[in-house]
């Protein structure tokens, strides 16, 4: 690609597109659908149809498919040819306006959490009007939301958009009683920084748990880590920038604003971010991204690992979740101006947003939460499980003096006023540091969801925070409406903020989240500490959440439940797939190695050196222990898998078969420490790691 931004866009039917080949009567239909003003009928949705078949054939599409998020964390697609025969048995490619907005694929092997019977098969996919159209391998693509017979939903989309809907109404609604009747609607600006691990696929090849769990399930430490620092930031090595050279191309085909890459922390592993966009195609756009970077690798004989922990004893991956409020007139309601102080806007939403994240903070947790997060969660790299907001000196200073009812920030504007250069006129200062040991940091204009692990999709976690500032917000609305004049309009928002700092500033914490003495500040303060995905499941039983979702009309009640079983059995499944995975290995790859190594030594009979001896004696004692590892965790895990109720179940995982895998890859961990490589034959971290 000689002029790479010439193609940008060019696999999307954007709405460029559709100005240029849709007329002008059915353009305006869809623009009215767009903004909710209007319903499509038949004949508008048919020339719809009619446009992007047309366009998609142009552009090599043979198929089309209904692009869906099911509860399984994934996507999923079926794929349907244009061609059909006509009424003399000629080929014809057709593609209706009711193919598009409606389809039916097979619902019954998809997760439901028992919202249906497994044989009752029917569920349907209808078109997203608001993520546009795009084209993969030759396949159009329609993103749409996908329901059960019943109406309920099914995926992730469906409950995302209706976040956005009840945010919207609420976030307008306060910015017109605080005086801006300009705006008309708001959604999100997200942001999505994805991390992701590359290693040789020969070696991938060769590593059962990684091919079938994400991550290893034992290995020790390579000689170097990440200890010197040399990786992040430095020079991307040329295969890799390969790699990212034609990731970046064909993301910038289907439209995704692929901005920034570079060396992370970690050995071999990486990061991509776009640029931000709405809150509905940033999670689009991020599913697609995933989907470029493990298909891309493949072709460059690399693999990718999404996986937040696939490598012990160096950073884990995440995928940072920038998040803000913008009006459709172009507003940041996050953004505190030169003069916050001032900004009652910026205030009131800021303290709606503090409320609402002191008030759910379990919600936001599990929002982050699965069973490949749970290694990463609380380690070094990564933000603890304990949630907090870090806001800044700055911010944080114009909030307690908004609460006592003083003059602002003159020492913290002074403190953040310095020139680092000396030959530059102009440098632009920022209001905050930033906290990487916070798990949600304000960091300019905008929050930054730090905990979201790598793998995940984005949808859950920002139908969260949008539903738990919709809550906030409805009591905003219903303050701001007592007022009569501006003047009290103001002083009513004045007063809300004061009695959130007072009464939510538990959450407001600037420190080290990783200290140990941060977790005895925080339970001291009352912030809930928990330890794992399968516990955090059960806030979705607690009245309060569902009585903010199902108020909203985000989730219902049977919604809600079924989300809680799925979690839960989607926990069990993977631990069941690791649990055997590592029996497996060590059983047929390690053990032998073991085996043949003493075999080695024991074969040098009496007269052998002292090392030798030696090196038998803890052999000896390396298989002895992992056989009795292999024993008990298939012990604890039989008992563990026998338990009917799956959260019971999962709890006993956690607590008793994951610290049994644990000690029986400490055992392994020891052998490859010191095994000879004659014997000892699979891909050891200073391969994967350091071999590109």
């Amino acid at each position: 690609m000689e002029r790479p931004f010439e193609e940008f866009g060019s696999k999307v039917f954007s709405e460029k597109e559709m100005l240029e080949r849709l007329p002008s009567p059915v353009y305006k239909a869809w623009k009215k659908t767009l903004a909710s003003e209007g319903q499509l009928d038949r004949p508008t949705a048919d020339a719809i149809a009619h446009a992007m078949k047309r366009w998609a054939m142009e552009h090599g599409a043979t198929h089309f498919t209904h692009w869906f998020q099911p509860l399984n964390g994934t996507t999923a697609e079926k794929h349907d040819a244009f061609v059909e025969p006509d009424g003399e048995g000629e080929p014809i490619a057709r593609f209706s306006g009711k193919m598009l907005i409606k389809g039916e694929p097979d619902a019954s092997s998809f997760p439901s959490g028992g919202l249906r019977a497994t044989f009752e098969a029917r569920g349907y996919t209808y078109w997203d009007v608001t993520s546009p159209a795009f084209i993969k391998d030759d396949v159009l693509c329609i993103p749409t939301v996908f329901v059960s017979y019943n109406g309920e939903a099914l995926d992730r989309k469906e409950p995302l958009l209706k976040s956005l809907d009840a945010l919207s109404i609420r976030a307008t609604k306060v910015c017109n009683l605080l005086g801006d009747d300009s705006v008309k609607s708001c959604d999100i600006s997200v942001g999505l920084e994805q991390e992701y691990f590359l290693i040789d696929k020969k070696y991938y090849d060769q590593r059962l748990d990684l091919k079938l769990t994400g991550r290893t399930l034992f290995g020790t430490s390579a000689p170097k880590g990440q200890e010197l620092s040399d990786h992040y930031f430095g020079a991307i090595p040329g295969r890799v920038k390969a790699y990212m050279k034609e990731v970046n191309e064909e993301l910038w085909k289907l439209g995704v604003y692929a901005k920034t890459e570079h060396n992370e922390v970690a050995p071999a592993q990486f990061e991509l971010a776009p640029v931000f966009s709405g809150g509905n195609i940033a999670v689009d756009q991020n599913l697609i991204i995933m989907d470029i970077l493990k298909r891309t690798a493949e072709k460059h004989g690399l693999a990718c690992l999404l996986h937040e922990k696939p490598f012990d004893g160096i950073n884990g991956s995440g995928k940072h979740n920038n998040y803000s409020i913008v009006t459709d007139n172009g507003q940041n309601l996050f953004d505190p101006g030169k003069k916050p102080e001032e900004n009652i806007r910026f205030l009131t939403f800021t303290c709606a947003f503090i409320k609402a994240v002191d008030t759910y903070p379990v919600l936001l947790r599990l929002s982050a939460s699965s069973a490949g997060n749970d290694h990463r969660l609380g380690a070094n790299e990564a933000p603890p499980a304990i949630i907090s907001i870090y806001l800044g000196s700055y911010i944080e200073d114009v909030l307690y003096r908004v609460y006592k009812s003083q003059e602002c920030c003159k020492d913290a504007e002074k403190k953040s006023d310095f020139t680092p250069v000396t030959n530059i006129s102009y440098i632009p200062h920022d209001n905050t540091d930033r906290n990487r040991t916070s798990p949600v940091a304000f960091t300019g204009n905008k929050f930054e969801f730090r905990m979201l692990g790598s793998s995940m999709n984005a949808s859950f976690a920002n139908t969260v925070l949008s539903s738990i500032m919709a809550d906030a917000l409805q009591e905003v609305v219903d303050i701001l409406s007592e007022g009569k004049s501006e003047e009290e309009i103001r002083d009513l928002a004045y007063g809300y903020c004061r009695k959130v700092i007072k009464e939510h500033n538990r959450v407001l914490f600037s420190g080290d989240g990783y200290s140990e003495e941060w977790v005895k500040e925080a339970e001291r303060r009352g912030l809930p500490n928990v330890k794992s995905f399968i516990e955090a499941t059960q806030i979705l039983k607690d009245p309060s959440v569902e009585k903010m979702f199902t108020s909203l009309g985000v989730f219902t009640k049977v919604e809600l439940d079924a989300n809680r079983r799925i979690m839960e059995e989607r926990y069990r499944s993977i631990m069941d797939i690791e649990v055997r995975t590592m029996l497996e290995m060590t059983e047929k790859d390690v053990l032998p190695s073991m085996e043949e190594e003493y075999m080695f030594y024991d074969r040098a009979g009496k007269d052998a050196p002292s090392f030798m001896k030696k090196r038998k004696e803890t052999l000896y004692d390396l298989i002895e222990d992992t056989a009795e590892g292999v024993e008990t965790l298939s012990e604890k895990w039989k008992k563990a898998s026998a338990v009917d109720d799956q959260y019971r179940s999962g709890y006993e995982i956690y607590y008793e078969v994951v610290p049994a895998m644990e000690k029986l890859r400490s055992f392994i961990d020891q052998y490859e420490s010191i095994a000879s490589r004659k014997f000892y034959t699979l891909p050891m971290y200073e391969q994967m790691l350091f071999d590109r």
